[in-house]
């Protein structure tokens, strides 16, 4: 015996928000996908018949009804932040490493090997200590092929 499915009570207010920004044209894919799940759940469609609408996991769009449930439109919409380590060097630093594998070799070499750069910069006191692996990974996000 297939159960009903529970709808999701939203208010007017935010049945507003979602008509407004599933038609405003310039939501993200996820932002968008998500006022879809919160539409189609108000309607009293299953986890499982969204899912297979939206091309997404059960588990996704219940979890984007529970936020809704528990936190509001605004939580439900919108991305938490993701976790993830911390940027060691700063916005300076990565461009004074940077300026550096720019500037002419040192003399006895024809161009900077990473672990030239590596030990320059700390020689320089650019920075208390890096790897030349550290360098490698600045100097591929400014797409510099000088080494």
């Amino acid at each position: 015996m297939a159960r009903k499915a529970k709808k999701l009570n939203i208010t007017k207010k935010d049945q507003r928000k979602l008509k407004e920004l599933s038609q405003s044209g310039t939501l993200k894919a996820r932002k968008l996908n998500r006022c879809r799940i919160l539409s189609l759940k108000s309607q009293g469609k299953t986890l499982d018949e969204i899912a297979a609408m939206l091309k997404m996991s059960k588990v996704t769009v219940n979890e984007i009804c529970k936020r809704y449930e528990h936190e509001g439109l605004e939580a439900a919409l919108n991305e938490r932040p993701r976790s993830g380590k911390p940027s060691i060097f700063d916005g300076k630093q990565k461009a004074k490493i940077t300026a550096l594998a720019c500037s002419k070799a040192p003399e006895g070499h024809s161009q900077w090997s990473l672990r030239l750069l590596a030990d320059k910069a700390v020689e320089l006191e650019f920075v208390e200590s890096i790897s030349h692996t550290d360098v490698g990974r600045i100097l591929k996000k400014t797409k510099s092929n000088l080494t």
